[in-house]
């Protein structure tokens, strides 16, 4: 039996002239190929030449203005400087004013909101009730915030509606309960 590291012969076939077989050269391997030469682009008439890649050092864009370059600034591979600003130049975008003041119509949402959570605890009725006096009144003095009244006034009427709905249930439970006492009240 052999080893696994043995490689059992090959039988050959019998020769018919008693000629030895030849044993075939061990191939060499094959060299690597050489890396292609980095082909030069067609040179196409009136096409601009490539840049060279920037290597100056950017600006510090949190710099106060007029303030010299950082010298020990790390220069940055794929930016370009940022555009220079005189003293003085108007910017792109201006700030823009606060919008009017929007708190009867939040508040009016907050209490909708809490009339609806309070509401199936039985216990949303007041701020059901401030909802909607909120959102009427936001109405009126503040249209420009209709989104935040408006759901204040939906909130406040849906929580509102539940807790009559919660009213009259308990009210019921109460009738019924003295009705079947046995004390007779």
């Amino acid at each position: 039996m052999a080893e696994n590291n043995d490689i059992p012969a090959i039988p050959l076939p019998p020769s018919a002239g008693g000629v030895p077989p030849v044993e075939p050269t061990p191939a060499t391997p094959p060299a690597p190929p050489a890396p292609p030469a980095q082909p030069t682009p067609p040179s196409v008439p009136g096409a601009p030449e490539p840049l060279p890649p920037v290597t100056a050092p950017r600006p510090d864009p949190y710099a106060a203005p007029g303030a010299a370059p950082d010298p020990y600034a790390q220069p940055q591979a794929g930016y370009s400087a940022p555009p220079a600003y005189a003293p003085g130049q108007a910017y792109a975008y201006a700030p823009v004013a606060a919008g009017p003041a929007q708190g009867l119509s939040i508040t009016s949402m907050i209490l909708g909101i809490a009339s609806l959570v309070l509401a199936l605890a039985s216990l949303g009725f007041l701020p059901a009730v401030g909802a909607v006096i909120t959102g009427h009144l936001a109405q009126r003095r503040q249209p420009y915030a209709r989104p935040f009244w408006l759901a204040g006034l939906i909130t406040g009427y849906i929580g509102l509606g539940i807790s009559v709905i919660w009213g009259l249930i308990l009210i019921g439970a109460f009738i019924v309960g003295i009705a079947t006492s046995p004390y007779g009240y």
